[in-house]
């Protein structure tokens, strides 16, 4: 039986490890994940992790799939679902409205999503439009995942091709270099770009986007998903401008 009902009243370091395994697991849990994965993208040690891991198995939050897989609980689920929800409405604030970037307002979001009350979350979402997914657009829970088209890997494009960036999956969040990159050249959801070269040999992608030529390696650009072509701009999520003075 879990003996947390509210995810708020989980430690600031638990929420972080449902947040990692939520955010590896993806909002349909289709990814494989392991305590030593998640140690690696955290910087611990996989004995921290397994030791925290425990603890929300014995809280009900956690169980372990097949071999060292781990799966959220339905109640788990919940609880990291609402974590994420969160973090992803403070990634807005502090990205769309203070001018933070993608790496630097995930650490603030961080600190930040444990602190704030539900009466502060639901003027959030509010003020920020009633995002559907993260700044990255990664959907927000599993029924707005299975409403939302899953999209292509960019590296799979073909040359000569043109795209919508879609999403950043979640993989790629954690790889704050890779999100600086992808940021500075304007490669965010809604970007169009044209495939110009793409080699298996030098494991490279080259497009034009936004802000001219861009190369990835072909493993980053399989962390971002495209839709061909010109994407319905109502797929992406724009802030509204902030109310005035009331």
């Amino acid at each position: 039986m879990p003996r947390h009902h509210d995810q708020r009243d989980l430690s600031a370091a638990a929420q972080q490890y449902l947040l990692a395994l939520r955010v590896l697991v993806g909002p349909d849990d289709s990814s494989r994940v392991t305590a030593a994965q998640i140690a690696r993208n955290m910087g611990v040690t996989t004995q921290a992790a397994s030791e925290m891991f425990r603890r929300l198995v014995a809280d009900g939050l956690v169980a372990h799939a097949e071999g060292r897989d781990l799966r959220l609980t339905p109640a788990g689920r919940t609880a990291a679902d609402g974590i994420f929800r969160r973090h992803a409405l403070l990634e807005w604030l502090l990205t769309s409205v203070i001018g933070l970037g993608w790496a630097e307002s995930d650490d603030e979001a961080m600190r930040l999503q444990g602190a704030i009350s539900p009466r502060v979350e639901a003027r959030l979402d509010e003020m920020l439009g009633h995002p559907e997914t993260c700044p990255h657009g990664n959907p927000i829970d599993a029924e707005t995942a299975r409403r939302r088209p899953a999209g292509i890997r960019l590296s799979e494009m073909e040359a000569g091709s043109p795209a919508t960036i879609y999403r950043i999956t979640e993989e790629a969040e954690e790889d704050a270099g890779l999100l600086s990159y992808l940021e500075a050249r304007a490669l965010t959801p809604g970007a169009q770009v044209t495939i110009l070269a793409r080699s298996e040999s030098l494991d490279s992608l080259t497009l034009d986007g936004p802000r001219g030529r861009a190369t990835l390696g072909l493993r980053p650009a399989a962390l971002v998903r495209v839709l061909p072509g010109e994407a319905d701009p109502a797929l992406f999520h724009h802030v509204p401008a902030p109310a005035g003075p009331r």
